[in-house]
């Protein structure tokens, strides 16, 4: 495979799994389309034309998209420090989950998709809409004075590839954990919990004393409505979010990770929090992933805080039936392994 085949795998597989659903992002893709084609020609030529195919501004790649790949190296985080550690692997290509260089500077762009998840939850889309606009505007602000190229710089140095998918994986663990919760059932905050351990990469996280926690309200606490609001979207939504979500008869959240201000949010307004983890959560979506390019015969190296669980080799649980069908060649759903 080549780097843009591998780009290409990776956001077809995020679109597949966006919890907003496929036909949904493919009709906000022809819609950015038909505004391309009204803009004036200097417009065009400082149009970013990676958004006429990718939906999500986080993920994009690097360095010599028409390289043959053989040897990957991913991890959660892709600093020069890792791309020097590549080359002395001899990598052909880095992955890194969260966003290098152009993605970086662009992340608060895919943040819109968190007030249409929220309306599909019950919150009211012009609440959302609102609520969500304010917090990326804060976000853009936050990120527009980072180093955005460092990253990219080392890879460009060293002639290595380099490459990050954040919403795209990061729409694979909200696929992943939607369907698993829903077969779970689960009732009570604590049989929450217990489903997430279920999972090898939350285990591992277990032993690593970062695993699944609740953050507010206690193991007997009801369910009620549960959500995936805090796991995909770019990074965490606005403050005042939470009250809407209590209004909408939202009773669980289920995400990433959560600072100290939003949790007192969700506290006040009586609404329980799980926090599955951020880095296993991460490597999750990534593992989803790069288990497809092991059986397309790439060797990947795991770095950076990469929990690697390669659900070739471990029957575990499968890639999501809806996911698996949009994939060619086809792969063959793993039996679920008796306990």
């Amino acid at each position: 495979m080549k780097i843009q085949d591998i780009y290409e795998l990776n956001i077809k597989m995020g679109i597949a799994a966006d919890l907003r659903g496929e036909k949904h992002v493919r009709k906000l893709l022809k819609r950015v389309n038909e505004k391309f084609e009204k803009l004036s020609a200097k417009e065009k030529q400082r149009f970013d034309k990676e958004r006429l195919h990718n939906p999500f501004s986080d993920s994009r790649m690097f360095v010599d998209p028409k390289r043959e790949i053989k040897k990957v190296m991913a991890g959660i985080d892709i600093s020069p420090a890792e791309i020097l550690m590549a080359k002395e692997l001899g990598v052909d290509l880095v992955i890194a989950h969260h966003p290098v260089g152009s993605a970086l500077a662009d992340l608060h762009d895919v943040m819109h998709l968190q007030a249409e998840v929220l309306a599909m939850y019950g919150v009211p889309i012009n609440i959302a809409e609102a609520l969500t606009k304010e917090r990326i505007s804060e976000v853009a602000r936050g990120i527009s004075p980072i180093n955005h190229y460092r990253g990219v710089d080392a890879a460009e140095l060293f002639n290595i590839g380099l490459m990050c998918m954040h919403t795209t994986c990061d729409n694979l663990v909200a696929n992943f954990l939607d369907q698993h919760l829903k077969k779970a059932k689960p009732e009570f905050v604590g049989e929450v919990i217990d489903a997430l351990e279920e999972i090898p990469e939350y285990l591992k996280a277990i032993e690593q004393k970062s695993g699944p926690k609740i953050f507010v309200g206690n193991r007997d606490n009801s369910v009620g409505k549960m959500v995936l609001t805090e796991i995909t979207g770019g990074t965490e939504g606005a403050v005042g979010m939470y009250e809407k979500m209590s209004q909408a008869g939202i009773g669980t959240i289920v995400g990433m990770h959560m600072s100290e201000d939003r949790k007192k949010e969700a506290e006040k307004n009586h609404v329980n929090v799980v926090i599955a983890g951020h880095i296993s959560s991460d490597s999750l979506g990534m593992n989803l992933f790069l288990d497809e390019l092991e059986k397309r015969g790439i060797e990947v190296i795991p770095c950076s805080g990469l929990i690697r669980v390669s659900r070739a080799k471990r029957a575990k649980r499968p890639v999501p039936k809806k996911i698996v069908s949009k994939l060619k060649p086809k792969v063959k759903l793993a039996k679920k392994r008796k306990r």
